[in-house]
């Protein structure tokens, strides 16, 4: 656990200077270009194992995480980990607010299941 911890704070740090020195679309290239790694048999449990230590990473982490900068980091750890992840971005329009979150399988796995009713899902990567 400690390992994943230590991975999850490293891409938050790594999310965090692409968004502070590049734009939305270098995020979005890194998080697209990104493929999964050997292709995990026991997804669930390691999917909640990985989200827990994002959710660790994200308290010791110096500033506020943003969503779109931890489901960006908990997209790409899944996919490193064999697990396939989708960086989902909404929006809800009055009033306006943008949201981003991870889904593996359709299923949402860092957030509260309800986000796709909130949201109208703009992109997915």
């Amino acid at each position: 656990m400690k390992r994943l911890i230590v991975e999850s704070y490293t891409l938050l740090l790594w999310i965090g200077l692409v968004m502070a020195f590049r734009d939305l679309e270098a995020l979005h290239g890194q998080v697209r270009r990104k493929e999964v790694r050997n292709p995990n048999t026991n997804r669930f449990r390691r999917t909640h194992d990985i989200c827990l230590a994002m959710d660790l990473a994200c308290v010791f982490y110096p500033k506020s995480v943003l969503c779109l900068q931890r489901s960006a980091a908990t997209t790409l750890l899944l996919r490193r980990h064999g697990i396939r992840a989708e960086l989902v971005i909404g929006a809800q329009m009055l009033p306006f607010k943008s949201h981003a979150w991870v889904e593996v399988e359709g299923t949402v796995v860092n957030d509260k299941p309800y986000m796709r009713e909130i949201y109208q899902v703009l992109e997915r990567c």
